[in-house]
């Protein structure tokens, strides 16, 4: 026994696409078989059935109604499924035995340019991933809005996933034979879909591929290995698309250095897009700047808080381009009501482009291009540099414009193949054939009119349906009045007759003609012109963006004026000045007189490395990250939250902040910590702002406090180096460093201590911290009075034995090195690290005689300390009630152990 040659075609279309899901289209629906079937019914929820197809069992079968297709297909896309769509290619009604089928386009996470799928303001990145003799170059294209951008750098994990943490692609293409360990970064970090390549699919025909697809193709501009990531995400953008998308024309190929970088950590942390626990937008910083009108806009802007600029003439020409915006609100206000009608004109364009376009969508984009003429006219009015440019570039796309109001009628159907989508007066033919369809429908109604007359019977109906056409419908109980030889029977239903009549099935000819040529002549009609205006997509393309360039400057203006914020003095060196600086995203989540400002110098000479010491929840970490945002929000090109500002560029800013381990990977807390510490020294510039909290907390003390010592010594006196830093610390014994490393000073987060509670003043000063109030935080986060109690003891009697060192004993040579770097205001690499400096002061010390035997501390002692350390490290705020009161259930048995 065989399969039915209609699952035999099944198979075959399966066995070319086996990564996919197969929607097999049968009629009316999308069927699936096997473990295709299997698969969707258990991801769709979906009623498991079977069909015979020729062998001893029945094949497992589900399937959905074609026309509801997307919901289904945006949920497998969702997961990570993969759907090649089978459609059939003749007309059932017209063709003798098995209608012919193929794969019409695949669909894969990185492709989908559905709107059910796609988020309004964020780009659907696809990315391209190709490794050769020590280079990696990155590619990364959007189907919905044409847009593909290109990299290359030598071979480096930590870039890879710098760059990916940009874009955030949801599909990866890479080579076969990647090294593992790659792989397994990219999936502990992203969630993603992997689809693996051979090398040739990358180098096939790969530079001619280039030249046909891209109009702005310059061979001198790419090297080979970045020609092969591009043929590579081309080639797999045509294999699922099944065609060539024309408004992917053109192609930037752009320099890591020419943004300011961000590793993947710093980004989490600064909380640029999302927030770090609740990967939502509210609470990031983007969600304080984008008070965008438009979806264009949106992404754009997203795209600036993703990859600030470095060169100081972009940055000041959208400063000042955003300050003329403020001073002339009269103009924004009627920019903001003309943005506000502008669809979104990229993913317009992109569906033109596939195919896939509709009527209304058309009518959008006609819409859209209207507002185009008012808003250049407003553009008149400024002077800056930037809004000039984007005045005399500006195409207001007039015939475009003009195509589209004469054709589209102004309420067309969804579907393009129902006919009502072309204007009257377009068309002679089709005002002809309407006519007909409006007479003939005009002549039905008559001719009821007239058979009730005629045959005296009231409820006489003339109806329609697509199986007998025209007919006149006459229930049982008026039979007796139907007139003999008068009317033909054409169907008996239970409680009536239906009857046709020689007349009527002549009009009904006439009628039903005249509908279908006009359904026909309609799709033709716009047919061509969908692709009159794919000649323009260029145009409209770039258009778009400098509307959306114009949204993004209207969203940082309106932000300023509402939040008071001053336009930065933007240098290339020099010092780092903030007056009464503002986190941007908390000040907006409590009112406006609860944020305390706070004030920051940092320069290369005295303040290069500033060192912060205060308790826990003072705000050591939030003014960090102001600092950073601050920074950040000047190299978009946006005012900043402060009084004045004077801000230096940065070509990097690197964080370590919070606890975080890594357990899958094999890695501690403390591990991912001296992990993120070591990216950061290996990779930071003088150029860089570093900004480092609670170095060498995850080990012991004399570890942890070596090891800070040791890392402000190789900022601070690495010629290579030296670079602004913030470093926020408990290690108390790190403040005698000021005056003796030079460019160390220190400062202290405020607090006001009442008797034995404290009180956070959310203020920076000069000095450093006496204490790290951490009884007082855990009194603060509600550890029964019994532990805080016992803590204070504990302390006493560990402060009084000094079992911890109250002070780093000094070394002379790191002084005198340290002394001499100030004066030349050059910094030199200390030889030995403070690990070693302890050692060997240690060893000489002269208030220890050679044969002194020193008291160990006993095993009590070691738990008392081990306990106090126990509960330093509780952090409250990061767990669950339960977790909570387990964790204080051991804290009290211990100590009573004690």
């Amino acid at each position: 026994m065989g399969l039915t040659p209609m699952m035999q075609q099944y198979l075959e279309v399966k066995d070319r696409n086996k990564d996919c899901i197969i929607f097999f289209r049968l009629g009316d629906f999308y069927e699936m078989f096997f473990e295709d079937a299997e698969v969707a019914a258990r991801e769709l929820e979906l009623v498991l059935t079977g069909r015979d197809c020729g062998l001893e069992k029945r094949a497992p079968m589900c399937g959905i109604p074609y026309h509801a297709a997307n919901a289904y297909i945006t949920r497998l896309v969702n997961k990570g499924y993969k759907i090649a769509i089978c459609e059939q290619l003749e007309d059932p009604s017209k063709c003798k035995g098995l209608v012919k089928r193929d794969i019409v386009k695949i669909i894969t996470p990185g492709t989908y340019a559905d709107s059910s799928f796609l988020e309004d303001t964020k780009n659907n990145y696809i990315m391209s991933l190709y490794i050769e003799n020590g280079m990696v170059a990155m590619s990364f294209a959007d189907i919905s809005t044409g847009e593909f951008q290109c990299t290359y750098c030598k071979y480096n994990v930590s870039n890879i996933l710098d760059e990916i943490s940009k874009y955030i692609p949801k599909e990866i293409i890479i080579q076969e034979n990647v090294d593992n360990k790659l792989l397994d970064s990219i999936k502990e970090r992203f969630e993603l879909s992997f689809t693996i390549r051979l090398k040739e699919y990358f180098n096939d025909n790969a530079l001619e591929n280039l030249k046909k697809q891209f109009n702005n193709f310059n061979e001198k501009s790419f090297n080979d290995v970045l020609i092969n990531s591009c043929n590579g995400l081309l080639n797999y953008i045509l294999e699922t698309q099944k065609t060539v998308l024309t408004h992917i024309d053109t192609i930037e190929n752009y320099h890591i250095v020419d943004y300011l970088s961000m590793d993947i950590n710093s980004r989490k942390n600064l909380e640029l897009t999302e927030t770090l626990r609740e990967k939502t937008k509210k609470g990031s910083l983007l969600w304080v700047v984008d008070k965008t009108n438009t979806a264009m806009g949106g992404r754009l802007l997203r795209k600036w808080v993703e990859q600030p600029l470095i060169h100081k003439e972009l940055i000041d020409k959208r400063l000042t381009a955003v300050e003329e915006i403020m001073d002339k609100g009269y103009l924004y206000e009627e920019l903001k009501e003309q943005l506000r009608e502008v669809y979104d004109i990229e993913r317009l364009v992109g569906k033109v482009s596939s195919k896939s376009v509709n009527a209304k969508e058309l009518l959008s984009l006609k819409n859209s291009i209207e507002k185009l003429p008012r808003i250049k006219e407003i553009l008149k009015e400024f002077n800056s540099a930037l809004l000039e440019e984007i005045f005399n570039k500006l195409d207001c796309l007039e015939d475009v414009y003009n195509l589209l109001d004469s054709s589209i009628s102004y309420n067309p159907a969804l579907s393009v193949k129902e006919g009502g989508i072309i204007k009257d007066g377009y068309n002679r033919e089709v005002d002809e054939l309407r006519e007909a369809k409006a007479y003939g429908k005009e002549w039905i109604a008559n001719l009821e009119n007239r058979e009730k007359e005629v045959t005296g019977i009231k409820s006489l109906k003339v109806k329609y349906n697509k199986v007998f056409g025209y007919y006149i419908e006459v229930t049982k109980s008026n039979l007796n009045l139907v007139p003999e030889g008068r009317y033909i029977r054409k169907q008996t239903l239970a409680n009536c007759e239906r009857y046709i009549t020689p007349e009527l099935k002549e009009v009904e000819d006439k009628i039903l003609g005249a509908q279908d040529k006009l359904i026909t002549l309609e799709y033709d009609l716009f047919v061509q012109i969908r692709d009159s205006i794919e000649n323009h997509l260029d145009r409209m393309k770039f258009s778009a963006k400098l509307i959306s360039e114009v949204d993004c400057l209207c969203s940082l203006a309106i932000v300023a004026l509402e939040n008071n914020y001053c336009k930065p003095e933007i240098k290339e060196n020099g010092e780092l000045y903030i007056e009464e600086g503002r986190h941007p995203v908390v000040e907006k989540m409590i009112p406006r007189e609860s944020f305390v400002a706070n004030d920051t110098i940092i320069n290369n000479i005295d303040k290069q490395l500033i060192l912060i010491t205060g308790p826990n929840m003072a705000g050591k970490s939030t003014y960090m990250r102001q600092v950073a945002l601050i920074n950040i929000l000047a190299q978009i090109g946006s005012f900043v939250p402060a009084k004045n500002a004077s801000i230096v560029i940065c070509d990097k800013i690197f964080t370590r902040i919070g606890a975080s381990d890594d357990l899958a990977g094999g890695k501690s807390t403390f591990m991912v910590e001296m992990w993120e510490v070591s990216n950061i020294l290996n990779n930071a510039t003088n150029r860089s702002l570093i900004l480092l909290d609670e170095v060498g907390r995850g080990t012991s003390t004399y570890d942890g406090l070596s090891i800070a010592w040791a890392v402000i010594e190789y900022i601070c006196n690495n010629d290579k180096l030296r670079c602004k830093t913030l470093f926020a610390t408990h290690y108390h014994e790190l403040t005698s460093l000021e005056g003796k490393i030079c460019g160390v000073k220190n400062y202290s987060i405020a607090v006001k201590k009442l008797e034995e509670d404290i009180v956070f003043l959310r203020k920076i000063v000069e000095g450093g911290a006496d204490e790290s109030y951490g009884i007082e935080v855990a009194k603060l986060a509600g550890i029964p009075e019994g532990v805080i109690s016992r803590a204070r003891e504990i302390l006493i009697s560990l402060e009084n034995e000094n079992t911890v060192p109250s002070n780093i004993v000094e070394s002379n040579s790191i002084i005198e090195d340290s002394k001499d770097n100030c004066d030349k205001n050059e910094g030199s690499i200390v030889k030995e690290t403070a690990v070693s400096q302890i050692e060997k002061t240690e060893a000489v010390d002269d208030n220890i005689a050679p044969n002194t035997e020193i008291k160990q501390i006993d095993f009590t002692d070691m738990e008392k300390e081990a306990l106090v350390k126990e509960i330093a490290s509780i952090d409250i705020l990061n767990m669950t009630p339960m977790d909570g009161f387990n964790k204080l259930y051991d804290i009290i048995k211990k100590a009573k152990v004690l």
